[in-house]
């Protein structure tokens, strides 16, 4: 016999996942304006071994167009601005021997639009996997009539899977929404 609430909680657990994963994508998407997190997945090669960014550096927003690396070692500055020229950052960075500057330019309308559609297709993917989870666990619950867990409570749990469900896709759509309201602000 299976407990609904441990299969409820590991459905909304997995939910919860994909909101995160479209939230930490999202972060890393341009805007056009500064933001340090769109530079989380750059890894700088320190001392022999590729360490996060933060980790060597100071890392500010002087301006909403700019962003400011200080490291804490002088000597870094070359590996740092070729860690940055290797990532998918897509942003030249100007060093001035102490502190390296990334410009962000104001994007085109085009631009933003497609931004907006990059925006909608990761959305997308974290929907598809909360439905997809949805329907995992339905299939669970289905299973479970056989061994035993009364038609009742298989109805009972469907219903709260999908307050679950619903819950998640409406988070996922504030998201996309903020996102897309901060791409278009001009």
């Amino acid at each position: 016999m299976i407990d609904v609430k441990v299969i409820l909680q590991d459905a909304e657990e997995h939910m919860q996942m994909a909101a995160m994963y479209l939230e930490d994508s999202l972060g890393r998407i341009r805007a056009g304006r500064a933001n340090v997190s769109i530079l989380d997945g750059v890894r700088v090669n320190s001392y022999g071994s590729m360490v996060p960014l933060n980790q060597v550096a100071n890392l500010s927003t002087p301006d909403a167009r700019t962003i400011a690396i200080r490291p804490w070692d002088k000597k870094a500055i070359k590996d740092i601005e070729k860690a940055i020229m290797d990532s998918d950052v897509g942003i030249t960075p100007e060093n001035n021997g102490e502190i390296i500057r990334l410009g962000f330019p104001q994007p085109t309308e085009e631009r933003r639009k497609d931004l907006v559609k990059q925006c909608n297709k990761i959305g997308e993917k974290s929907k598809v996997e909360v439905r997809n989870v949805r329907s995992e666990i339905k299939e669970k619950l289905k299973k479970a009539i056989k061994d035993g867990l009364s038609e009742d409570s298989e109805k009972d749990a469907e219903e709260d899977l999908q307050k679950i469900h619903d819950r998640y896709i409406k988070k996922i759509d504030v998201l996309l929404e903020d996102k897309t309201k901060e791409i278009m602000t001009v």
